[in-house]
């Protein structure tokens, strides 16, 4: 899931709830959406190969 913060970067947030917190978990935070979206894009990747 990807958030705009309010300095105008983009936060990438996993999909699934941190039990612990009960919070997502940050990870990462970017300049461009179009950099979140690749980074998740790479995430998603790495999960499956």
């Amino acid at each position: 899931m990807i958030r705009k913060l309010r300095p105008g970067k983009w936060r990438l947030y996993s999909r699934s709830v941190n039990s612990a917190t009960g919070k997502r978990r940050n990870l990462g935070t970017f300049t461009t959406r179009r950099a979140a979206m690749q980074h998740e894009r790479e995430i998603q990747f790495f999960k499956r190969h």
